[in-house]
């Protein structure tokens, strides 16, 4: 059965305080559109996200092409689950796998690095984060 909106709040607020791939608080990563995996603007995780969304990825046409190729249409719009649809520009809590794999690729988006949850280190390296920091 979906956990329902009371469900994600009520897990939110259950959370510890989350940690940034800095060792910091976890910074919200976008609002307008609002991201992460509990859709409270913020890349925080949990044992129900298995895709592990916890990359605040600032998105470029390249990589959102990418991400097609992969799959993954991040861009096209479904107002059935309520997505508008990314553009260039827009903040969004990407799986780590998937980052990784785009850098690997040479067509990672850039990274905010104080909403990157400290999860994302499970699968990215600190290092690969760092070089593609967007500016704060």
């Amino acid at each position: 059965m979906p956990l329902d909106d009371t469900d994600f709040r009520r897990r939110r607020e259950e959370r510890p305080t989350a940690r940034n791939v800095l060792g910091g608080p976890l910074l919200p990563c976008s609002v307008a559109p609002v991201t992460g995996f509990f859709r409270d603007g913020c890349c925080n995780t949990g044992p129900e996200d298995l895709g592990l969304h916890v990359v605040c990825a600032v998105m470029t046409a390249e990589f959102l092409a990418f991400s097609k190729s992969r799959g993954n249409d991040l861009s096209t719009p479904m107002p059935a689950f309520g997505f508008p649809g990314l553009q260039p520009g827009d903040r969004w809590c990407l799986c780590a796998a998937r980052w990784e794999e785009a850098r690997r690729a040479g067509q990672a988006p850039l990274v905010a690095l104080e909403a990157t949850h400290e999860a994302a280190l499970a699968v990215c390296r600190l290092e690969d984060l760092e070089a593609h920091a967007a500016e704060a």
